[in-house]
């Protein structure tokens, strides 16, 4: 007998509401750590939110921080572990919010759109285009999955189950791919209903744009506490590691700082300048080196990310990734972002604290779980030493200290190949 429908919107109790679809349905199987639940009528379900059923199971999987098959050759929708159909309707509700409903009607007539690497919601109902969350994880299952092609594999889901298998392995980091964590990513805070953590992204740019208006409202553009002069920038130019003055100037066709401190050369004085007048980088706050950047003119600029991965941190940078995630999630824009800040924190750790090479497992490991650097960046820079950041030798101990992380990424390749030939 087939189930009662119910409402797409759950919080609309009116019976004769027209958007409905079936209540979700699974199964437990297997037992021990082969136990797996089986959604069995994701198809459907999917269906009546006009929306691919891996949309649908890849939201479950970072929500539940579980490995989840997206693209199963029986239409048997897996998540590994025992879930319950009441806690997976309730995970529903979130992916319809985020992923379904028209930001203005909140009617679900909504077609997904993506263009430039930007998911947009055309409402059919009121005409609304609004645009999803980029920093949500599953944003970016959607784009990866929508430009790479049916031939190649999913590394979302990969992802997912390299973190939690690390986890297992090592004392440090034990609370990734966790539920709690995954909510924290993929919450409600858009909604604007909740409390938003003190490092969420939507906190910062609040914070930014907060900040932007009290400056324009106030006219004052050095309200900084450090002298923006251009004599004592040149000053504080001077002062900068040679290291991080060759950094800057490193690619051909940039045309600032020819006859003077360039705009990277600033951002990096006044962050060097700032922490030393606060007592320490970590008091230099996200919201202030964003809104610098942007007086620059070069918060877009993937340059910018080998600046900051020389600036913004001590020797606890492993530690302290994961604070300035939200900041450097909202810079890192591209491939070239990430390969500028893995050649700045080459710079940082290998040629300005070579003391810190030892660190380089754990600093990877936090790019890679704060979603900064994606793998293929990450196992491309790793398989060769390069000269463009630091000299050839020490480009080889860094990559060389690296392999632990590196060996730790292939075999979870591996392994992922060997279960999806199962």
């Amino acid at each position: 007998m087939a189930p009662n429908n119910i409402n797409i919107r759950r919080d609309v109790t009116d019976p004769f509401y027209r958007y409905k679809m079936e209540p979700l349905h699974s199964k437990i199987e297997g037992k021990g750590n082969g136990i797996k639940t089986v959604v069995v009528n994701l198809n459907s379900v999917a269906q009546s939110l006009s929306r691919p059923p891996a949309y649908v199971i890849k939201y479950f999987g970072f929500e539940l921080g579980a490995q989840a098959n997206a693209k199963p050759t029986d239409d048997r929708w897996i998540i590994n572990g025992a879930h319950d159909a009441r806690k997976l309707q309730d995970y529903l509700d979130g992916f319809i919010s985020k992923f379904v409903l028209c930001k203005k009607c909140k009617n679900p007539e909504t077609d997904v759109t993506i263009k430039d690497e930007k998911i947009t919601l055309d409402c059919k109902a009121c005409g609304q285009r609004s645009d999803v969350d980029p920093r949500l994880k599953l944003s970016t299952f959607i784009i990866r999955n929508q430009t790479s092609g049916k031939g190649k594999k999913d590394k979302s889901s990969k992802k997912a189950r390299r973190e939690r298998n690390k986890d297992k392995d090592t004392a440090t980091n034990g609370d990734n791919g966790s539920p709690g964590e995954s909510n924290s990513d993929n919450g409600d805070a858009e909604n604007g209903d909740g409390a938003l953590d003190a490092h969420s992204d939507d906190e910062l740019t609040r914070r930014i744009n907060s900040e932007a208006q009290r400056i324009e409202a106030e006219d004052e553009i050095d309200n900084w506490a450090v002298d923006v002069s251009e004599e004592a920038v040149k000053a504080r130019a001077n002062e900068l590691p040679d290291d991080l003055k060759r950094a800057l100037a490193l690619e051909e066709g940039d045309d600032e700082g020819a006859d003077g401190p360039s705009a990277y050369d600033e951002l990096g004085s006044w962050i060097i300048s700032a922490a030393k007048a606060n007592g320490g980088v970590t008091k230099v706050e996200d919201v202030d080196i964003y809104l610098k950047a942007k007086e620059y003119g070069i918060e877009s600029k993937h340059k910018t990310l080998a600046v900051l991965a020389q600036t913004i941190f001590d020797d606890q940078i492993a530690k302290q990734i994961e604070g300035r995630a939200p900041l450097l999630k909202k810079m890192i824009t591209s491939d070239r972002h990430e390969k500028a800040f893995l050649g700045g924190t080459e710079r940082f750790v290998g040629k300005e604290r070579p003391e810190l090479i030892s660190q380089v497992p754990a600093v990877l490991l936090a790019c890679y779980q704060n979603d900064l650097i994606n793998e293929e960046t990450l196992k491309t820079w790793g398989a060769k030493a390069s000269k463009k950041y630091v000299d050839i030798q020490t480009s080889k101990k860094v990559r060389k200290a690296a392999e632990p992380f590196l060996q730790w990424l292939e075999s979870a390749e591996s392994e992922d190949e060997s279960e999806e030939d199962e």
